[in-house]
């Protein structure tokens, strides 16, 4: 068929950095672009010169738009671009709204909005504000929004990262009945089998150059990543050392029937000193909820909480985090970085007290301390005074990892700690997890990937509507099994 979108020669420069180089290709209708590369290999900057959002230094972007009054290109984006104040249909038609007689027609508007969510598997209220939601429940607001635009090409960035199994294969659907209708997509994500699945082709940028595009079927995971990164990778997962601890000892953090009067309603696990405990899940299902239970974001109504034997009620983050429990949360942008920051005082947030010398914070030990958990953690920023929202989502991670390590905790949460993250980040955060935990620490690994559980985990608790439901270890760490325990069949 026809190409619907043309690139030729793209150039495109911030300051003294090349960001794009000479970079050209197309994607005819009725296809699926797979777009991968690093973190800085120029996926984001590519895709926003084609949505107009920034124009290149050279080069030349073809777009067919298919007929009048359509968009020609949308970026469904990785970081949300909503107003939590504002109900699921007003963001879903913000800046296309149903006016009638002068005055925005909320019943059109809600029955518009409640079939573009039906159209992608997605049982939201109209009438639900924005903010109330969930970051799964936010994804499918920003695809909804997509089409609407009917656009002829639609980016994806990233747009599985929150969500679970099922709510992934009626996206996967969404986006071959738009490209069988004549759309085309470009796929942006950092989970290879899933772009390989999805896809037809395989672009693969590397430094701001065009070093790949094949036909999906030609790569393999392994081949994939070796072509972003340039050189051949060793396994991604670390291999799964036996847990060597005390078992007369009580358990670093144990929950009995932990509720918040919510979506957690009844949750029971016992996490052990030096290992990696897994909690998987459907999306929805309370996980997320229950690490804001552990950690003080929000308050339970009912159950008990022990951290090493003894009874803990924690109030805020802050008294969790003093007791020894940090957390590294589901939403970076949102509530783990401040993006306008230096990325040394990112990291030294939560230790500021130690830092003081009289009522001020020392620059001196702040600095030094950045210097040591980031050549720790490989952490890679300009400098101690780089804007934490410079950094790859990798290296903004791993700045959120650093600020919980500041404070030496004995209990470590990781919610979703590779969303958006790199193959190559990947690697190294997960070489954190395992060193973390044969140092002796507890680690609790939340994740909406089965293979990233499976791969790091020798326990997986399984969460579903707000309940533990059961607990798998040693080789029943598999996907059927998990699966099995989170659709409760």
């Amino acid at each position: 068929m026809a190409d619907v979108l043309q690139i030729r020669g793209l150039c495109k420069s911030f300051g003294p950095v090349r960001v794009l180089r000479d970079v050209s290709l197309s994607l005819g209708a009725g296809r699926v672009l797979g777009l991968c590369g690093e973190n800085g290999a120029g996926k984001s900057t590519l895709m926003r010169c084609a949505t107009g959002a920034l124009r290149p230094d050279a080069g030349e972007i073809r777009i067919d738009a298919g007929g009048e009054g359509r968009i020609p290109a949308y970026l469904v984006p990785q970081e949300f671009a909503l107003v939590p104040s504002m109900t699921v249909a007003e963001n879903i038609l913000l800046g296309r709204e149903i006016v009638r007689r002068g005055l925005v027609d909320r019943c059109a508007q809600r029955a518009v909005a409640a079939g573009l969510l039906a159209g992608i598997g997605a049982e939201l209220d109209p009438d639900a504000a924005v903010g109330d939601l969930g970051v799964a429940d936010r994804q499918k607001v920003e695809i909804a929004r997509a089409f609407l635009r009917r656009s002829r090409v639609i980016f994806f960035d990233e747009p599985t990262t929150v969500l679970g199994p099922e709510d992934s294969e009626a996206l996967f659907e969404t986006i071959r009945a738009f490209a069988a209708g004549g759309g085309a997509a470009v796929y942006v994500s950092h989970k290879l089998p899933e772009v390989l699945r999805v896809c037809d082709e395989v672009a693969v940028l590397r430094d701001g150059e065009l070093v790949a595009h094949r036909p999906a079927k030609d790569f393999t995971p392994a081949s994939l990543a070796e072509a972003m990164v340039g050189r051949p990778l060793s396994r991604l997962y670390p291999p799964k050392a036996p847990w060597r601890g005390d078992e007369a000892a009580p358990p670093a953090l144990e929950a009995e029937g932990l509720s918040d009067g919510g979506r957690v309603k009844r949750a029971s696990f016992r996490l052990r000193a030096g290992e990696i405990l897994g909690l998987a899940g459907l999306a929805g299902a309370g996980r997320t909820e229950l690490v804001e239970l552990l950690c003080g974001i929000s308050r339970r109504k009912a159950g008990t909480l022990r951290l090493f034997g003894r009874p803990v009620r924690f109030r805020s983050p802050a008294e969790a985090l003093a007791a020894g429990v940090a957390v590294v949360p589901e939403d970076r942008q949102g509530a783990g970085v401040l993006p306008d920051f230096a990325v040394a005082d990112n990291v030294a947030l939560s230790s500021l007290g130690a830092l003081r010398r009289g009522p001020f914070v020392s620059r001196r030990r702040r600095d030094a301390l950045f210097a040591r958990l980031g050549a720790e953690l490989r952490l890679k920023a300009e400098g101690p005074d780089a804007p934490a929202r410079s950094l790859s989502g990798g290296n903004q991670q791993k700045a959120v990892v650093a600020k919980g390590l500041a404070v030496r905790p004995r209990v470590f949460l990781f919610d979703e700690p590779t969303r958006g993250v790199d193959v190559g980040a990947r690697a190294d955060l997960y070489e954190i997890l395992h060193r973390l935990a044969a140092e002796g620490m507890a680690v609790l690994l939340v994740s909406s990937d089965l293979e990233e559980v499976i791969g790091n985990c020798d326990r997986v608790v399984v969460m579903r509507d707000g309940e533990t439901v059961g607990e798998v270890s040693g080789a029943d760490v598999a996907e059927k099994p998990i699966v099995r325990l989170a659709h409760g069949v």
